[in-house]
């Protein structure tokens, strides 16, 4: 069951948009880890593109939201984090082609 919940979590997170490169943060590559507990709490380990992001509450904001309705899900954590630093080599290449992004 956490399986399918993790999966039904990480396409749900493919909504949500980096506000100011307009990608998903799951193909920026700013999601590290999702984990689920026996008791369907989902606890999100995310980075941001970079320390300073004056976006970070509104990207947190919105995981939560669009994971809100969800019944599965009794509670949301967003833990950001910065180790590591991410990259543009966590990019998918949907990102790095939105992006013109070379390798």
């Amino acid at each position: 069951m956490q399986e399918v919940l993790k999966d039904k979590v990480m396409e749900i997170l493919e909504e949500v948009e980096d506000p100011e490169l307009g990608v998903d943060i799951v193909n920026l590559g700013l999601v590290y880890d999702v984990e689920i507990d026996d008791s369907n709490n989902v606890d999100i380990t995310m980075t941001l593109t970079s320390i300073g992001c004056p976006l970070a509450g509104e990207i947190v904001e919105d995981v939560k939201k669009k994971l809100a309705p969800v019944e599965e899900i009794n509670n949301v954590d967003v833990n950001i984090t910065f180790n590591p630093p991410w990259s543009k080599d966590r990019m998918s290449r949907l990102a790095k082609i939105a992006l013109n992004v070379t390798d």
